[in-house]
């Protein structure tokens, strides 16, 4: 099961994180969010050990979404020592999510 990031803890769990964070910017009513809830909970489970993987409810944290020009979603956003690494935009194949996945804990 993937967490539950917010401006609350988002700097403590994403930019200050020791290990690589997968950010998914998503809202209750995205047709193309839903697809991806599946492919964003398994990766969470698969990759447990070396990555957090997260949600971020746009229509809840919208300074979050704001500060990181999320202007459709699904956005997913992969940090790693606090910075961005890679983004997809849009529901796309796991494949896409395993790639960036792997392309930052290395």
């Amino acid at each position: 099961m993937s967490l539950k990031f917010d401006e609350k803890n988002f700097s403590d769990e994403v930019i200050k994180s020791d290990i690589p964070v997968i950010v998914d910017f998503w809202a209750e009513w995205c047709g193309p969010c839903h697809i991806m809830l599946p492919i964003i909970d398994e990766a969470a489970k698969e990759y447990a050990s070396k990555i957090k993987i997260g949600k971020v409810n746009v229509d809840e944290n919208q300074v979050l979404s704001s500060q990181y020009g999320i202007m459709s979603i699904p956005t997913i956003l992969a940090f790693k020592a606090g910075k961005i690494v890679g983004q997809l935009m849009g529901a796309r194949p796991k494949k896409d999510l395993i790639d960036l996945i792997n392309k930052i804990i290395v």
